[in-house]
């Protein structure tokens, strides 16, 4: 273990790190430029993906309406978790601590931590929401959050294992978080339905007399 922060860095992490940013610094510029760029678009792609996962449940049931409304919702819990989680690790960016070249342009500044990776969080967060409103866009989801987990590496501001933390994060969340957050929201659009079933007759009654 290497000793970074507050936290042991696993070797083998920070083997693969090194081994990662080597080969981003000798990759040609185009792979550089394409992969230093690929993590907000990636996460602007996922979250069209979720929207678009979500619009195909809302024609649905209740259930079906309920997943789609609550379906932003893992992805917010999840970051917030992982924000908390960076305050309690307080491990160093390996920018700082491995001493190799990054292509990330600068280093985040010291107090931003490492472990886990927000983008990572996120990108599994929203990539398995997507999986549980639609599996076919899930499919395409999947990969996009690998990708995004690894550019987090290639540029060289976070750790394997801060990745791999994150993304798996993120898809937990998602998994405990929609079906809780679900069944609520579908209880009240039922109520909300029943409520304006018993209305129609009365309003039909009106307009008759």
């Amino acid at each position: 273990m290497a000793a970074n922060g507050s936290m042991d860095v696993p070797e083998i992490s920070a083997e693969w790190y090194r081994d990662v940013v080597d080969a981003a610094a000798s990759s040609p510029e185009p792979v550089q430029w394409f992969i230093g760029h690929a993590t907000e678009g990636v996460i602007l792609l996922l979250g069209a993906l979720l929207v678009l996962a979500a619009l195909t449940r809302r024609s649905g049931g209740p259930h079906d309406r309920a997943l789609a409304l609550v379906a932003p919702l893992p992805a917010l819990l999840a970051y917030a978790g992982s924000e908390w989680l960076k305050t309690v690790v307080d491990e160093d960016r390996p920018c700082r601590t491995v001493g190799r070249a990054i292509i990330a342009g600068t280093c985040p500044p010291p107090g931003d931590f490492s472990f886990p990776s927000n983008h990572a969080t996120i990108a599994g967060a929203l990539a398995v929401t997507t999986l549980l409103l639609s599996r076919r866009l899930g499919l395409v989801a999947l990969p996009l959050a690998a990708l995004a987990a690894f550019s987090r590496v290639f540029v060289g501001v976070h750790y394997p294992h801060d990745v791999i933390a994150g993304v798996l994060l993120g898809a937990l969340v998602a998994v405990v978080a929609m079906p809780l957050l679900a069944r609520p929201a579908a209880e009240a659009l039922r109520r909300r339905t029943e409520r304006a079933d018993r209305q129609l007759p009365k309003l039909a009654s009106r307009t008759r007399h």
